[in-house]
């Protein structure tokens, strides 16, 4: 036998396992729900809700519903739906502390990869927020929910399209016209947002200002489920004020360009009235009527000018305060790791 005939045994080969591949993980989608007095119509959205949601296996799920200081029994429903679906987390409100705070709060306390902002009156009808996951998928890290048509009255309707036109002219930020707070915010963008503390917040202007990949997508807005709105004349004009004043010094340019009106009327009064006394001096003027004019026209634009000067000061004074936004009573519905203590903040 040679030395070549001498080989050593064949070593079994060991056996291949191929690595399964891990299941890809599915995107966390947070809703940011405010809820004020709702007890009408919280059930009805909630199913819709997760209905839609059901019909997409490929994204996980996080609704946070806010209390904005319910006087009805819409605390007791919210309790009831966090104890029969783990994914429902409720924040309640020590008191009311308005819509805008409402959403602050929510976003202080989403997780989520992105976060939905929409209302429970269903007039935002829930199917159309899995367009914007859609669209967020895409690359967008903003996408805004444009109202193409609304069911409301007449004077809801012309009040509302001027209300935007006005304030995109007004401001010295491009805010989508037709567009409410119902809108997807990609997790870096939230996590931006939060960092805006003002108390006077506009946050469909904060997020305009932002910058960042932003989309639109148009849907029709419904009628409103049950109860009546959340946002009458009063607090719009509210919601209006803020959001000149958050985002624009117009208001303060409009009252120097009105003091040059009145400059140059009153001095053309001075030269009427001392050309009738030279030219004319057989013609008697009513003095006592131009008086009044006088100083009705001028007492009234100085009113006007303390009121905008006003509204300025008083934001001043509201953030000198540094008051918490809001206060929390209870968090239902949350984890154990601490995310629920970041409350009044």
């Amino acid at each position: 036998m040679t030395q070549q005939d001498i080989r050593p045994p064949a070593q079994a080969s060991a056996p291949v396992t191929l690595a399964t591949p891990e299941p890809a993980r599915r995107p966390l989608i947070s809703y940011v729900l405010p809820v004020y007095n709702e007890q009408d119509g919280i059930t009805a959205f909630h199913t819709e809700l997760t209905a839609a949601l059901d019909a997409r296996p490929d994204l996980a799920a996080e609704l946070v519903y806010v209390n904005d200081g319910s006087s009805d029994g819409s605390l007791a429903i919210l309790q009831g739906l966090a104890q029969k679906d783990d994914r429902v987390r409720v924040i309640d409100f020590a008191r009311n502390f308005g819509h805008q705070i409402a959403i602050t709060a929510g976003l202080d306390i989403a997780t989520g990869d992105a976060v939905i902002v929409m209302d429970t009156d269903l007039q935002d009808p829930p199917r159309v927020s899995l367009e914007l996951v859609d669209a967020w998928r895409d690359g967008a890290e903003i996408v805004h929910a444009r109202r193409r048509s609304r069911q409301d009255t007449a004077f809801k309707r012309t009040t509302a399209h001027m209300f935007y036109r006005l304030l995109r002219s007004w401001t010295d930020v491009d805010i989508p016209v037709d567009t409410g707070d119902f809108r997807l915010l990609d997790r870096r963008v939230a996590d931006e947002l939060r960092r805006y503390r003002e108390r006077s917040r506009f946050v469909r202007g904060i997020v305009a200002s932002m910058g960042y990949r932003q989309k639109e997508i148009s849907f029709d807005r419904d009628e409103r489920f049950a109860g009546e709105t959340k946002y009458p004349l009063r607090k719009m004009a509210r919601l209006a004020i803020d959001g000149v004043t958050s985002f624009s010094t117009t208001p303060l340019k409009l009252i120097t360009r009105l003091g040059f009106v009145v400059l140059l009327l009153s001095l053309a009064g001075i030269v009427y009235a001392l050309g009738m006394k030279f030219f004319r001096p057989d013609i008697t003027v009513s003095g006592w009527t131009m008086l009044m004019v006088v100083v009705l026209f001028l007492g009234g634009t100085q009113m006007l000018s303390l009121g905008v000067l006003g509204s300025y000061i008083g934001r001043i004074y509201s953030e000198a305060q540094r008051r918490p936004l809001y206060l929390v009573r209870e968090v239902i519905g949350a984890d154990e790791d601490g995310r629920d203590g970041r409350r009044g903040v």
